[in-house]
């Protein structure tokens, strides 16, 4: 007889309250300029008029999230005068009183309530080991640890600050209920999430494709192609009818106050350089470091006049445009039609062959780390929106968790920049210990007996890092460089970190382009 529904589920509690206590840990742990962002939000939205919201600029940290955060920003605003008015003066710059940093930090822990449930039913959706009683063996056990104990998620949100794991349930909820079927509610979640946080945009040509392919084409033939005559009007406008209202309410207000230019004008700013202050490991970080490898040979062979060398350094750790010395400088319209192309691919697989569900997993993965690679101005915390939904195939495909060691070790070890303080290095260094053991563990024994999950040369890279690791906290500091090459550790990490992103991509490629169907495989 099966067991009941309760007990199988009675572990998922306890995995969650442990995190949430964790996070309790970090509540007077260092905190980035993001605190100050958001709680001039808080400030921006109790305060003022909604007519002012997006034209306010008394801090450098302008509003320039979609409408509907900003209305999250209000909704949290209400709750935090109970704590700290002070805090709700939009002339208050840096404030964070000790009431201020509590309510701050309890508002992010509470609303992880969205994603521990929507790790609950991404748990729900994934296959199940039924040959082994071993819950530590259950792939929907590991997925639930691999989730809710997600390190880079834990630096980024409740050390470094910053609302993630809200909106990362979000995205998992609309994703956990493509995987159960219920494509309307995906869609729902989704339109939501694009509101909330517009960097989901990247991946919405993944959720175009299958909700058309799968939701409005009621029928396939047997080689993945669309019945034509099975095409659902009505369904196409029940879709277009969610996507418009969500849109309505967000923009409307905005749209009837003659403010949409204004508003996207904040949303999409084109004027903040390549690359962050610290690179992001993509793309872009390789050929940053190409092209001023190449301008300091030539300057050496005197093939370069560096007196007539561009004055803003993409070395320098600003947020600022500038020129490249050698290579051909990169404009916005580039990085587009270069993350366009990167998953395009993905996207006509998507609509041509019998993936499934998890394919349509996979083109959000595939989609999410294109966009990471290619984009203009990536924040390296962009990398988690990859690693996350890959957690789901890599527990049900030994060739996905091999990948997933791969991007996660290398993702999750390139946000250690953002927590440069003394205070927080054993912190980072210990998460993310724990976690990489976990994960290697964990899925190690979920795949014994079908090989390894690492090439070899794939586990000397991984190892690599700890001399990384060695170079920038021990050495660098102890040596002259500090002086004089005061991006180097940056430079490194972000150089070396993005050698793995990039085979994560490429091998994820392989992956799809090599396979027919997308079936769950464990043992």
């Amino acid at each position: 007889m099966a067991p009941p529904v309760v007990d199988r589920w009675s572990w998922f509690p306890a995995v969650a309250l442990g995190v949430s206590l964790l996070k309790c840990l970090f509540i007077n742990a260092y905190h980035s300029t993001d605190f100050e962002v958001h709680r001039n939000w808080l400030a921006i939205t109790h305060s003022l008029p909604v007519s002012r919201w997006y034209y306010e600029n008394t801090s450098e940290w302008t509003l320039d999230y979609p409408p509907l955060f900003a209305w999250f920003e209000y909704g949290l605003s209400h709750v935090a005068r109970h704590f700290d008015k002070d805090m709700l003066a939009v002339e208050n710059l840096n404030y964070a009183s000790p009431t201020t940093v509590l309510f701050q930090r309890l508002s992010v822990i509470f609303t992880d309530v969205v994603f521990i449930y929507a790790v609950r039913e991404c748990c729900r959706s994934v296959g199940q080991d039924r040959g082994s009683k071993d819950l530590l063996r259950q792939p929907c056990f590991i997925l639930a640890v691999l989730l809710l104990w997600n390190c880079g998620l834990l630096i980024v949100d409740h050390i470094h600050f910053q609302y993630n794991g809200f909106l990362f349930g979000i995205l998992l909820l609309s994703v956990a209920r493509h995987l159960q079927s219920r494509h309307l509610q995906g869609a729902l979640l989704f339109a939501v999430l694009l509101n909330l946080k517009h960097i989901y945009l990247y991946i919405a040509p993944a959720y175009g494709i299958y909700l058309l392919k799968t939701y409005c084409f009621t029928q396939n033939n047997t080689d993945g192609s669309v019945r034509w005559r099975s095409f659902s009007p009505a369904r196409l406008l029940a879709l277009g009818a969610i996507v418009v209202s969500v849109c309505a309410l967000s923009f409307g207000p905005f749209i009837a106050m003659g403010q949409l230019p204004q508003v996207l004008s904040r949303l999409f700013p084109f004027k903040r350089g390549l690359c962050h202050a610290y690179w992001a490991p993509n793309i872009w970080a390789l050929y940053n470091m190409v092209d001023k490898a190449l301008s300091v040979l030539g300057v050496r062979l005197k093939l370069l006049d560096a007196a007539r060398r561009p004055q803003a350094s993409m070395t320098g750790g600003l947020v600022q445009e500038f020129q490249h010395d050698v290579l051909p400088s990169i404009s916005p319209p580039i990085t587009l039609a270069c993350t366009l192309l990167s998953i395009l691919p993905a996207v006509v697989s998507l609509w041509l062959r019998p993936l499934g569900a998890r394919g349509f997993v996979r083109c959000v993965v595939l989609c999410a780390l294109g966009s990471f690679m290619f984009g203009w101005h990536v924040h390296e915390k962009a990398v988690l929106m990859a690693i996350l939904p890959l957690s789901i195939l890599a527990v049900e495909n030994r060739e996905d968790a091999g990948i997933f060691l791969v991007l996660a070790t290398t993702g999750h070890y390139s946000l250690f920049p953002l927590l440069f303080t003394p205070a927080e290095l054993p912190i980072k260094v210990l998460l993310m210990l724990t976690f990489t053991l976990y994960s290697f563990t964990a899925l190690r024994r979920l795949f014994s007996g079908q090989g390894s999950l690492l090439h070899p040369l794939e586990a000397v890279y991984l190892l690599g890092l700890v001399a990384v690791e060695i170079l920038c906290e021990i050495v660098y500091p102890l040596s002259p460089w500090q002086r004089t090459l005061p991006f180097l550790p940056l430079l490194v990490t972000s150089v070396y970190c993005a050698l793995g992103v990039s085979y994560s991509f490429v091998r994820l490629y392989a992956v799809l382009l090599r396979r027919t169907e997308d079936k769950p495989k464990q043992s």
